[in-house]
């Protein structure tokens, strides 16, 4: 049985274009319209997300999701948890609360800000379900099941976590990957790695570092997620090999 990964969003924290309307370097094309970061894993009838977007409800709608049975979380930030509260109808459809994934410090965090979901606060039934991760664990519905593996990632004064699943891992938010978990990135058929903005960021990965870290560990193909408002898609499709590409809202693919 295969899995399928779709890349729901691939934005930075304002996806593109903003608010505001402004696109930056950014030409008129859909494949520029990028919602924040967030990801899907399917395999048979097991349904998990990884990360809740701001975007959720419209990108769960526009890719014909319509069952959850568990979330991984990467860390905190709002820009990966925001949507939470949006996964109340996956839970009067289960009928059960929805199993979350993540670092000891992630669950602890979205305990603290979304405490509503997790125990009965202004009226609301709680949710969620919190499991703090070990390095190896599995995600099991009837006969499907998912083994994955986590580690951890530096993304500025934090801590995230990626994840392996068979030979894909995803790393959606980093600066640095600690030279003992990059032997997690050899021998991928897939790698999704942050790639922010083609100059220096202090808590993500730019271009050159990207390409530099894919260089390293020679994945079959590599996908740039994360991207910014000087991050054109054509503009990145042009220059890079064609084992590299730019991430687009709605991407999938089997594995």
């Amino acid at each position: 049985m295969t899995n399928k990964f779709t890349i729901l969003g691939c934005g930075s924290s304002l996806g593109s274009p903003w608010i505001t309307n402004y696109k930056g370097k950014l030409s008129n094309n859909k494949k520029n319209i990028r919602t924040r970061c967030c990801a899907h894993i399917q395999k048979g009838n097991l349904s998990v997300l990884i990360d809740t977007s701001p975007d959720i409800k419209y990108q769960l709608l526009k890719n014909k999701i319509k069952s959850l049975d568990a979330i991984l979380y990467t860390h905190e930030h709002s820009d990966q948890t925001s949507g939470i509260f949006e996964m109340r109808p996956f839970f009067w459809k289960n009928k059960k609360k929805i199993p979350i994934y993540g670092s000891r410090r992630t669950i602890r965090e979205l305990n603290n800000k979304y405490t509503f979901c997790f125990k009965k606060k202004f009226g609301y039934t709680p949710i969620m379900k919190s499991n703090v991760i070990r390095n190896k664990f599995s995600i099991r519905k009837n006969n499907s099941k998912i083994l994955i593996k986590s580690f951890e990632v530096n993304h500025g004064l934090i801590n995230a976590t990626g994840y392996l699943i068979d030979k894909l891992a995803y790393i959606s938010d980093c600066n640095r990957i600690p030279e003992k978990n990059l032997r997690y990135l050899f021998n991928l058929d897939y790698l999704i790695i942050d790639c922010l903005k083609i100059d220096k960021h202090p808590s993500h990965l730019n271009y050159e570092q990207a390409i530099k870290l894919i260089k390293l560990v020679k994945p079959k193909k590599s996908i740039l997620t994360n991207l910014h408002t000087d991050m054109d898609y054509f503009r990145l499709k042009k220059k890079l090999p064609k084992n590299i590409i730019p991430a687009f809202d709605g991407l999938n693919f089997r594995f």
